[in-house]
């Protein structure tokens, strides 16, 4: 399994997740055309992917997927719930339910319900032949349920929105802020650190520092914030962009 980013921020969010078969998109917040080119970028054609499959509804990461989907035929997967606030219709859109795994190609994917202000959001940990590839942005605070499914990741992509003193002192409006910095908003880095400390080390290869605020925080600081709770291990660290996210990484 490999992975890549084709962008990660509040101006759009797409990742790639590869097997030998199977290459699906998670989340397309970026125009159809932008789409396009970022995934050619990345040696992949539009038309090979065998789906789409939609964390929530927010633009960043909704956006361009209907029109993705309808102009190459790809299966669109959301939750029930999200499914209902996609307003261009998608003849080949599928749901699922958050509690049970789903199958696309080689691929076994497990969604994780995580508090978030959307309709039915998911989060998602892809197994393939023993890897696992966990993804967990857009939540506002952690559960049981998230640390479990995220326990035993060699892959982590992780969310690094904000830093609670600059989101306090940061130009957004206080309507704005308290939905950032809210149960169910946004990890900040102190709680992307928590649930780094809990994690599985011993099998936990590298971290992907995501959906970074470009108001509301520093990367050298969500890096900092990480850092300590890797002491002593051999897990890497790396920062995706907006404007590029990463390139292939494997599992």
């Amino acid at each position: 399994m490999r992975v890549a980013s084709l962008g990660s921020g509040s101006k759009g969010n797409a990742t790639l997740v590869q097997v030998a078969d199977t290459t699906i998109l998670v989340d397309c917040g970026f125009g159809l055309k932008e789409i396009e080119g970022r995934l050619r970028n990345r040696g992949v054609d539009p038309a090979s992917l065998a789906g789409i499959l939609v964390t929530h509804e927010h633009s960043d990461h909704l956006k361009g997927a209907p029109m993705l989907a309808n102009r190459y035929g790809l299966p669109l997967w959301s939750t029930h719930g999200t499914a209902r606030y996609i307003k261009r219709p998608v003849a080949t859109a599928q749901t699922f339910h958050p509690s049970h795994r789903i199958a696309i190609g080689s691929l076994d994917i497990e969604p994780v319900t995580v508090p978030h202000d959307s309709a039915e959001p998911a989060q998602f940990v892809f197994h393939h032949q023993g890897s696992r590839f966990g993804l967990l942005t857009d939540l506002g605070s952690l559960t049981n349920h998230v640390h479990q499914a995220y326990h035993d990741c060699q892959l982590l992509m992780l969310e690094c929105n904000h830093d609670p003193a600059m989101l306090r002192n940061g130009p957004y409006p206080p309507s704005l802020k308290r939905r950032v910095g809210g149960d169910f908003g946004h990890l900040s880095n102190d709680q992307a650190a928590q649930l780094l400390k809990g994690l599985n080390h011993t099998v936990l290869d590298r971290v992907l520092v995501s959906h970074i605020s470009e108001h509301n925080n520093d990367p050298a600081l969500a890096i900092a914030t990480l850092l300590p709770e890797l002491d002593g291990h051999n897990t890497e660290i790396e920062m995706l962009t907006q404007q590029d996210g990463c390139d292939w990484i494997s599992v």
